[in-house]
């Protein structure tokens, strides 16, 4: 197992819950957002440039858009930003107590949005694939905290985490891309290394995992061997993206909630220059 040090500092902010870091390639720019500072940020590493927006609810993802803008997994449901800022809601359903977590785009170009308890009940979310239509099926009804969601480079597999469970769940993808099957652990994170939380797939098909509590992200072959470490100087990183050029640079959102200390550094973005290569992103199809 190799250990990888170098950390810089992308950003350095005070987001509350920072998560969902995703590479906007048709603005070279990195997105990501502070899900109950209710901000989406996003970050130019060409010119430095920065944005934040401001969102009328707490926000669990947003995601490129091939027509341009963001989709945006809201407490209420799944909106729809133009590049003007114009907000409509594409699926509405509010559920007393919970919001939108993380969320992922499919090859096809859906989005597979979770969803979780403000209290983290067991069984109080769900993730759900959203059509570019606003057509919703449900791929697991019952899930706690629905976290890190990604595919293999040749969609065949999907990776999922429900962060209490501590494991990396890995299914078989039905050929119409719609549903997913045969679900079943392929790693599980042991007691004291932290909480699996958000993930993403590099072009070796490897998972690399932000680990919650555990300060670390962590690299897994597509088989679940434990391949690389990255010590990080942060308690609860969240989620991690390639970006960039040539997408290399592996970005890490980070939190400080929930902590009575937290380091100088939580709830930046941060960054592990030339840590690999990403897999090229599909945007939102509506």
């Amino acid at each position: 197992m190799r250990r990888r040090a170098g950390v810089d500092v992308a950003v350095r902010g005070h987001a509350r819950l920072g998560e969902g870091p995703t590479w906007d390639a048709a603005r070279g720019r990195l997105v990501w957002v502070d899900i109950l500072g209710a901000r989406v940020h996003t970050y130019d590493p060409g010119s430095g440039r920065r944005t934040v927006m401001a969102t009328e609810q707490h926000v669990g993802a947003a995601k490129p858009r091939t027509a341009g803008g963001l989709v945006v997994n809201l407490r209420d449901g799944i909106g729809l930003y133009d590049e003007d800022g114009t907000f409509r809601w594409l699926v509405r359903g509010p559920v007393r107590g919970r919001r939108g977590n993380d969320a992922a785009v499919a090859p096809d170009g859906s989005l597979w949005a979770g969803t979780m308890r403000y209290d983290e009940a067991p069984g109080g979310g769900t993730l759900t694939r959203i059509a570019p239509d606003g057509s919703a099926s449900s791929v697991f009804p019952d899930v706690s905290v629905s976290n890190g969601t990604g595919w293999s480079p040749d969609g065949t597999r999907m990776y999922y985490i429900d962060s209490p469970t501590r494991r990396i769940d890995v299914c078989r993808v039905d050929p119409d891309g719609h549903r997913v099957l045969d679900r079943r652990p392929l790693v599980t994170v042991e007691p004291g290394a932290g909480f699996p939380d958000g993930l993403t797939v590099d072009a070796d098909g490897c998972l690399w995992v932000a680990l919650w509590d555990g300060g670390r992200i962590r690299r897994y072959t597509p088989e679940g061997k434990l391949d690389t470490t990255v010590e990080l100087p942060v308690r609860r990183p969240t989620s991690c993206a390639f970006g960039g050029p040539g997408l290399h640079d592996l970005y890490i959102t980070t939190a400080r909630t929930g902590l009575r200390r937290p380091h100088p550094l939580s709830g930046s973005l941060l960054v592990l220059p030339d840590a690999g290569t990403g897999l090229a992103g599909t945007p939102f199809a509506g």
